[in-house]
């Protein structure tokens, strides 16, 4: 008999918000390099590139520049897509990468030892009504309440920069 594995429990975070834009802008946000760029990463990050490939099997490359005062380095994830559904749904799994988006450990970029790897993404959007779009992002299986919380806040800071491109605040 095989002794059973400790599993540990784990928690999504979903967030929700409505932007006063289309959802076709609202996709375009998601999937459009320069669009990407203008939101990916939290507050005081700029995202100096974004080649994004949405479609189902294949990968995008997204970069965020951390501010000098975090050490100024560039860190790139890929998103890998399963599902792409135009102007309704994303879903793709997050890892950490090099330049040319080859996977690399996270403490290899000076992130802590409990980083979360392929964390599984789910991004729907719907009309709702008067010009307007609601965004619900899931982020699947944290197992730390600390990565769970800096992603909270991470994710949270994108969408006000997503607001403010969109020139919604």
């Amino acid at each position: 008999m095989t002794p059973a594995r400790a599993t540990l429990p784990t928690r999504d975070l979903v967030l929700t918000r409505t932007f006063h834009v289309s959802p076709d802008r609202l996709w375009e946000a998601w999937t459009i390099g320069d669009r990407v760029m203008q939101w990916w990463g939290p507050a005081g990050f700029v995202s100096p590139s974004a080649r994004m490939d949405v479609r189902v099997g294949r990968s995008s490359l997204v970069c965020m520049r951390a501010p000098a005062e975090f050490g100024g380095q560039d860190l790139y994830n890929t998103w890998t897509y399963q599902v792409v559904e135009p102007m309704r749904s994303l879903e793709f799994t997050l890892d950490w990468a090099d330049r040319d988006g080859n996977r690399v450990a996270p403490v290899a970029m000076g992130l802590p030892p409990d980083t979360p790897r392929d964390v599984r993404h789910l991004v729907t959007i719907e009309p709702a009504g008067d010009g307007r779009a609601k965004l619900t992002v899931t982020e699947f299986g944290y197992t730390s309440d600390q990565q769970f919380e800096l992603s909270k806040a991470g994710l949270q800071q994108c969408l006000d920069k997503m607001a403010a491109s969109f020139g919604t605040g």
